[in-house]
């Protein structure tokens, strides 16, 4: 997110290659790619199991649209190896889209026409939770719950609500996790029975909160939340968007939490990046509301390019990779080490307030004051040096408000863990040493 203003001051990194985990630019300058694209190139940039996959599927069949009764051979192979994937989830039907917005999107729409058909049209409600994302379209921007992203476009869609996300470290409460998850699910209960069980629809969410700030939610807090939502009827709706396909160290972010939602959304690891996809699953629960109605339910809804065979093929290969090479079990030790380095450099540093993660989904909260936990403000100069000076040492990272996202590709090793750790080193002591000379 960048305003118009900003791309006229000087001139973007131009990339031209990438390979495993790192990209070259245009003045042939390789650096580690601690960002992962957006989330997305899990298995690594420049795969040649995808690139081949791409190119065989390109020779056969490029595109036709999957409307109607119309498919394609990646499109059936994906499908079959999803349902196999998320048996533990329950999920057993899948309609695909271009991008995690459209998942997003097509959930949203799913809830509110499963509802219709199982006789209650007056849910129309959905809840979700501050600082949660879940992308750019109205219907996202709708359930998002960080107003920056959806302010200048309001009014939205009517009849959507944020309770508050169990953030340990930014919570006016408690200390204790398992409390805090109880306060939580506590309000939502609260503010659903307050609604009208009867007027809502869904709970959206995602397992690991991504451009929220990498918020871990305790343990006990999405088994409450699926308690909630079963006691006033209401859908659960998993946003696994960014957790998807290992980036937390299990498969599935739900299945981190040991949680079976209604709905899952996903895009960016199901084929990292390689080609535009998303999907979104649904429950035999869920699907029953389709079957069992007396006459046919037609779903109003498909993308130009849903189950794009370049696609699809790009995401048969990558999930054989994802699943051959263990990617979930190495995001989980490499996540671990970096985590525990970052703590380290946390504790002897004036201006790390928190780092928190689960796998290599990592964020690093940056404040001004430790004790008061005074973050760092817009107009403050602090994060741009430290990604700049990042930067200068061959190393991307992302800057969202007063944190530093990481979140690198899940074939990473314990000497590319240190890399990223050591030029984040120097670029905080870098800013420390300028601000005690301020």
């Amino acid at each position: 997110m960048i305003s118009p203003q900003e791309t006229l001051d000087g001139s973007p990194l131009v990339l031209v290659e990438g390979k495993g985990v790192y990209v070259k630019d245009i003045d042939e300058r390789w650096y580690l790619d601690a960002v992962g694209g957006l989330w997305n190139v899990n298995v690594g940039h420049n795969r040649p199991e995808v690139n081949q996959a791409i190119i065989d599927q390109l020779g056969k069949l490029s595109y036709y649209p999957t409307f109607g009764k119309t498919s394609n051979a990646p499109e059936i192979e994906l499908s079959v190896r999803l349902v196999e994937l998320l048996r533990p989830e329950g999920m057993t039907k899948v309609l695909y889209s271009t991008s995690g917005s459209d998942a997003v999107e097509t959930a949203l729409k799913l809830a509110r026409q499963y509802q219709v058909l199982i006789g209650q049209p007056r849910r129309t409600k959905f809840f979700s939770l501050k600082y949660g994302y879940h992308g750019v379209n109205f219907g996202g921007l709708s359930v998002s719950g960080n107003p920056l992203y959806h302010e200048v476009y309001e009014p939205l869609l009517p009849g959507c609500y944020q309770v508050e996300s169990p953030h340990l470290y930014r919570n006016p409460w408690t200390d204790d996790p398992e409390k805090l998850a109880v306060l939580c699910a506590q309000q939502l209960d609260r503010e659903i029975a307050y609604q009208g069980s009867q007027t809502v629809a869904a709970v959206i969410a995602e397992p690991v909160q991504g451009a929220g700030g990498v918020i871990v939610p305790p343990a006990n807090y999405w088994p409450l939340l699926r308690e909630v939502c079963d006691r006033h009827q209401v859908l659960l709706i998993a946003d696994e968007i960014v957790t998807g396909f290992g980036r937390t160290g299990q498969m599935f972010g739900s299945r981190l939490w040991g949680v079976k939602p209604d709905i899952m959304c996903f895009a960016k690891g199901i084929n990292a990046g390689y080609v535009p996809l998303g999907a979104t699953m649904i429950s035999d629960k869920v699907f029953a509301a389709w079957t069992a109605a007396k006459k046919k339910a037609p779903l109003m809804h498909g993308y130009t390019y849903s189950g794009h065979p370049l696609a699809c093929a790009a995401a048969n290969a990558v999930l054989e990779l994802v699943v051959r090479e263990r990617l979930p079990d190495n995001a989980a030790a490499r996540g671990q080490e970096m985590l525990e380095k970052l703590r380290r450099l946390a504790a002897a540093s004036s201006i790390i307030g928190d780092v928190r993660g689960r796998g290599l989904m990592i964020g690093i909260e940056f404040v001004r004051d430790k004790k008061t936990k005074q973050a760092f403000g817009p107009g403050d100069p602090e994060m741009n040096r430290i990604a700049q000076a990042c930067l200068e040492q061959n190393v991307l990272v992302r800057t969202l408000a007063n944190r530093i996202i990481l979140s690198p590709a899940l074939t990473l090793t314990s000497e590319h863990v240190d890399v990223i750790v050591n030029a984040l080193a120097a670029a905080v002591a870098g800013v420390e040493a300028a601000r005690r000379c301020t």
